[in-house]
């Protein structure tokens, strides 16, 4: 184990990616830095994140402001990220670091699961990436490395490749050796195409020797459901397009929108012109289709909707599924 350890360390100490998150041969000096990278790569590419990282730490440089601003400014910074509840959690839990914990992180990762939107896997990588500690840190990369490594060809069991994972970490270099499995797993031991030649552990992997890499994790997703809906373009003598919060803690709230439904719900009632238009957006778990609709004024409005200008629509954070509304106007 250790000697595998170390061979993934000496590859990464070479080929290891620059990342702003994270400094090879020690840990990431801010926590917080450290923190707002692993909450944004849930479900995103680390290329996307780059840029919203980089505009995101110029906008809240320190846990302080983050904490101080209001909620929907940290949700106009988000949009385009996705999982808008993520984003909530963070306003949340910066708030409750500065009020409870003096504005430092806590050093351990079961005091690191009080706080409002860290689970364990972000825990154990603050713990990681930040602290220097020798916590396993596993996403869809490593799986897919330690799934191969050892011929794993039943459905991925993920508490046995957590086990499989622990055993492999070593109790020195915790920020080095996490980065440098998820690299591996990134830009080496890819879904397709991997670059078995290139791994620093191709003579140990099962998988590479039966030949079966690519047929390596076997993971089942639920197949996704199908919803279609109307979205309403309303407005006013002004040229401007009505525009609502959208209420609760379900998805997307807190966000303004077109007012739009499913079709097995009450439409709004008036006078609608079909503008051939359609938006298909796909979520975690649906597929959504939109038919844009347009109409008049007093068409479907709430007392605490706006009317804004198409120039004024980029003031208010908007889900990606309105933006691509917006794009087309």
């Amino acid at each position: 184990m250790e000697q595998l350890a170390k061979k993934l360390l000496d590859w990464y100490n070479k080929n290891g990616r620059e990342l702003p998150w994270r400094v090879k041969g020690k840990a990431h000096p801010d926590a917080y830095a450290v923190w707002i990278s692993e909450i944004m790569l849930q479900q995103t590419t680390v290329k996307t994140v780059l840029d919203y990282f980089d505009r995101w730490m110029k906008r809240f440089p320190s846990l302080d402001i983050l904490a101080a601003t209001d909620i929907g400014d940290v949700l106009l910074m988000w949009q385009g990220l996705g999982y808008y509840t993520r984003a909530k959690k963070i306003h949340e839990c910066a708030k409750v670091l500065m009020e409870k914990y003096n504005g430092q992180f806590p050093q351990n990762r079961d005091e690191l699961l009080k706080l409002p939107g860290i689970g364990p896997y972000t825990a154990s990588s603050i713990c990681a990436f930040a602290f220097n500690m020798p916590e396993t840190v596993v996403d869809g990369n490593v799986i897919r490395v330690i799934a191969r490594l050892y011929g794993i060809t039943d459905e991925i069991n993920r508490e046995d490749i957590y086990r499989r994972a622990c055993a492999l970490t070593p109790q020195k270099h915790g920020a080095d050796y996490a980065s440098a499995i998820m690299d591996l797993g990134a830009t080496i031991c890819t879904p397709t195409s991997p670059k078995c030649l290139l791994c620093p552990w191709h003579k140990e992997c099962v998988a590479c020797e039966l030949g079966i890499t690519e047929q390596i994790p076997l993971i089942k997703k639920p197949e996704k459901q199908k919803r279609i809906g109307t979205l309403y373009l309303i407005q006013n003598e002004q040229g401007g397009y009505y525009i609502q919060k959208r209420a609760g803690k379900g998805l997307l709230s807190g966000l303004y929108e077109f007012p739009w439904h499913y079709d097995n719900e009450p439409s709004f009632e008036g006078n609608w012109q079909d503008t051939g238009k359609t938006i298909i957006h796909v979520f975690t778990h649906f597929h959504l289709t939109l038919h844009i609709v347009k109409g008049e004024i007093n068409c479907g409005i709430r007392p605490d909707g706006v009317f804004a200008q198409p120039n004024e629509l980029k003031n208010y954070p908007f889900p990606t599924l309105m933006k691509k509304v917006i794009k087309g106007l």
